[in-house]
């Protein structure tokens, strides 16, 4: 029971308010103001009264509240990212308002707009890095995306028969690393090396090529871990248009996607922007989202990574661009692979990720060889005589590649 209870009750008892003072440690002119409350409001005084200032001239206008609330849903509807610090950007640049992020965090807390997450992974528990210009990053990686085009296909997984309605394509992506600009965003069914070929030397001709990329170990990307064996395999189509241009290759390690992680977090914004929007049955009208996004993402939507919430478009354009090195003795790919000569008279080696034929004789028919390789250096060995059966400059415009007259 409170104090306020018992002494009310006890003045309506009949004891004197002088004796209720002394026996509860009170005074009487508290006494008196209870007793005058509890006449005119009931049982309410045995409450304490607020101690809220009556008016609040530093609080958040109404009007500003119901915005920031307003900014929430239509940014979450549209798919893109609602945080306080997103919306408190939208209001200084749309809006002429300034609130601070704690205060729109507070608001949204309040509305219950916001699910605590205490098991997510505090960010200052990650490394960080991030490149220093524009160009002098590129990140890579795809992701799988379901198309509504009715299609029915039945797998089973564990012994379990599963129904799964929908085409299964593929979304390549290539975005600079410093700006996090958007260089490349394309829709496949699937991603092949030439396709990543072709997509890297389409955004290099746009916005000139990088000093260096960084992708996993998928075999679009890199041989170095085909077959198990990190000797002995040719460059794929990027590995060699990457030597060809002096482009320095970086690998993550596998089974660690942090080391992309800003390609592996664009994946997570583009899919819920996607689930927002009517879904595409074909091909082409996925692409047509894409195109869509990529414009909404460089050049409309703030990035938090960014120095004041910048666009990446902003930063893309603005910061000096960096540039492939000059220095061509640096990386060199060097093997030796134990091959026979077939009855035609010629070897195979992959080089750009196609077979290459080289005539070495049909006179060594059958015969054992060592290929020492360095880049497009080849030199054909006889394996038990050392004798150098053929030297040469592989020409990466042909397949086969011709014997000339010994001298």
């Amino acid at each position: 029971m409170s104090q306020r209870r018992l002494v009310i009750t006890a003045v309506l008892a009949g004891q004197s308010q002088s004796e209720v003072a002394r026996t509860y440690g009170v005074s009487q002119g508290w006494i008196s103001r209870l007793l005058a409350r509890y006449r005119l409001e009931g049982e309410a005084a045995f409450e304490p009264l607020s101690r809220a200032p009556k008016a609040s001239p530093n609080a958040t206008p109404p009007a500003t509240v119901e915005l920031i609330l307003r900014l929430r849903k239509q940014l979450l509807e549209g798919g893109l990212d609602a945080g306080a610090d997103t919306i408190g950007w939208h209001l200084t640049h749309h809006h002429a308002t300034t609130v601070s992020r704690a205060t729109i965090h507070r608001i949204l807390t309040r509305a219950g707009t916001v699910a605590p997450d205490p098991k997510k992974r505090p960010k200052s528990s990650y490394i960080r890095f991030e490149a220093a210009q524009p160009n002098e990053t590129w990140q890579a990686d795809f992701t799988h995306y379901r198309l509504a085009d009715g299609t029915r296909h039945v797998t089973h997984r564990g012994g379990i028969r599963r129904i799964e309605i929908g085409t299964d394509v593929e979304i390549l992506t290539w975005l600079d690393d410093c700006s996090r600009y958007l260089l490349s965003l394309t829709a496949h069914k699937p991603v092949t090396g030439p396709v990543v070929l072709a997509t890297f030397r389409k955004a290099a001709a746009t916005h000139g090529f990088p000093a260096s990329t960084l992708t996993d170990n998928g075999r679009v990307f890199t041989t170095k871990f085909a077959g198990g064996r990190a000797v002995g395999n040719g460059r794929n189509h990027l590995e060699h248009a990457l030597r060809e241009h002096n482009i320095t290759q970086k690998n993550g390690r596998p089974n660690h996607p942090q080391t992309q992680g800003k390609v592996e977090r664009f994946q997570q914004t583009l899919k819920d922007w996607l689930s927002k929007q009517p879904q595409p049955a074909t091909l082409r009208q996925l692409q047509k989202l894409l195109d869509e996004f990529r414009d909404i993402y460089n050049q409309q939507r703030p990035h938090k990574s960014l120095p004041h919430r910048a666009t990446p478009a902003t930063v893309f354009t603005t910061l000096p661009k960096a540039t492939p090195s000059t220095d061509r003795s640096r990386d060199t790919h060097d093997r030796v692979r134990h091959d026979k000569v077939d009855k035609a008279g010629s070897v195979t080696l992959r080089v750009a990720g196609q077979l290459r034929h080289i005539g070495v004789g049909r006179t060594y028919a059958r015969t054992g060889v060592i290929l020492l390789v360095q880049d497009l250096h080849v030199t054909v060995v006889h394996a038990i005589t050392g004798e150098i059966l053929r030297d040469l400059i592989i020409d990466p415009r042909k397949d086969y590649q011709p014997r000339t007259h010994p001298k």
